[in-house]
């Protein structure tokens, strides 16, 4: 095997929002190296401090402080919560729009940074475990010419190339049980609650977790035709199905709808704050409280009464609970699969499953648009057996 510059050490960085069952890639990647003797190095909050190395400053990679040898101690950490690495939303190829600017140093200059802190260290080879940036950032650093392998993280569930992401299950876990507890409480006391649950691009956890907490209506991205929502009529869609059900003697329920509403939503009503690395902060921007304040006024004006409406944010507490033993399992054949793709010197490539969970590598080329070096996304079909199914388990007049 050729490592970078002929370096034998693997890193290994997680970057992006927690996921339930984290710490199994985490440990299964370790050890499968480990029992190998093949030395292991984990870096502290994905990519924050390699991006801004800086080879004269002896401070900027502290070993036990910014990075960690692995050894199998990390076996006792797969059913932990949260992120043993830490982790941070560090985008170190954010600048990068297309292939010539891999060549710019002006807009290259953190993945370059990268590199040489991985010479420093004597790091040839790099596992990463991510989402679409992470994804990106670990295609960039191989055209780069590092030997790259990629595990996907995401509870959204809206990656291309697998059919279900570690701690996706988890998370519908977690809301499933906010979503029956609301229920209970709406039907005791006569009141709705329109839940906004996470899901950045894709309504996967939405429909999932609204069909298993017994939700009367679910909606996201999916739901809607074109780039902008008509607000007003998706608040009449729900208007509709409240006056449905107090027909039928039902004056509670709970809707959920995806927390990536907002970025259909109006111009004026679109989300304009960022983190510090520049992403959208879809929590802030509370897109289920814009629906539900229209809601509530169309009630008013057609029946002349106030509705109570309560707005609920379910998100941060869904990253991490405990993982359900599917989780576990497919997190750690995913960190099993990326050592196996290094046997096969697989490289530039993402570990994937099929039926029974035989590991699958799936090249950044399948992943990636060569042109626009963006990732694909995976929505929920619309008219999908998936999608038929949560709109045959929303309410209707027979119900």
């Amino acid at each position: 095997m050729n490592g970078y510059k002929g370096n034998k050490k693997v890193a290994l960085v997680f970057s992006g929002g927690p996921a339930p069952s984290a710490n199994a890639v985490i440990s299964s990647v370790a050890l499968s190296f480990i029992n190998e003797k093949i030395p292991i190095i984990g870096f502290f909050y994905g990519f924050e401090f390699l991006e801004d190395y800086d080879p004269a400053n002896r401070f900027f990679l502290v070993k036990d402080i910014h990075f960690k040898v692995l050894d199998s101690s990390i076996s006792r950490i797969r059913n932990w919560r949260g992120v043993y690495l830490k982790t941070s939303r560090a985008n170190p190829g954010k600048k990068i729009k297309n292939q010539d600017d891999l060549k710019d140093p002006a807009k290259n200059r953190r993945l370059m940074n990268i590199l040489t802190a991985f010479e420093t260290l004597g790091i040839g080879y790099l596992v990463t475990i991510g989402g679409d940036d992470t994804l990106k950032t670990a295609n960039y650093l191989s055209l780069l010419g590092l030997p790259v392998i990629h595990i996907p993280k995401t509870i959204d569930n809206d990656y291309f190339g697998i059919s279900w992401t570690f701690g996706y299950w988890s998370s519908v876990q977690a809301c499933k049980e906010a979503l029956l507890n609301l229920r209970a409480d709406s039907e005791s006391t006569n009141t709705y609650f329109l839940a906004e649950l996470m899901g950045r691009k894709a309504g996967w956890i939405t429909y999932a977790a609204g069909i298993a907490g017994e939700s009367i209506m679910m909606l996201s991205t999916e739901d809607i035709a074109g780039p902008t929502m008509n607000i007003d009529k998706l608040a009449k869609k729900i208007l509709d199905t409240i006056l449905l059900r107090e027909r039928n003697n039902k004056f509670y329920g709970v809707i959920c709808v995806a927390e990536g509403l907002a970025d259909k939503l109006p111009e004026d009503l679109r989300p304009k704050e960022t983190d510090r690395h520049g992403n959208i902060n879809l929590a802030k921007a509370e897109v289920g409280r814009v629906i539900r304040d229209v809601v509530a006024k169309k009630y008013k004006q057609k029946t002349g009464r106030n509705k109570k409406i309560i707005y609920k944010q379910i998100g941060y507490e869904t990253r991490n609970m405990p993982p359900i033993s599917f989780d576990v399992v497919l997190g750690s054949m995913l960190g099993f699969g990326a050592y196996k793709l290094f046997t096969q010197q697989k490289f530039n490539s993402m570990v994937s499953v099929s039926d029974n969970f035989q590991v699958i590598a799936v090249p950044f080329t399948e992943l990636i648009d060569p042109g626009t070096l963006l990732t694909k996304l995976r929505n929920v079909p619309k008219g999908s057996d998936f999608f038929e199914l949560k709109e045959a388990l929303s309410f209707k007049e027979n119900e």
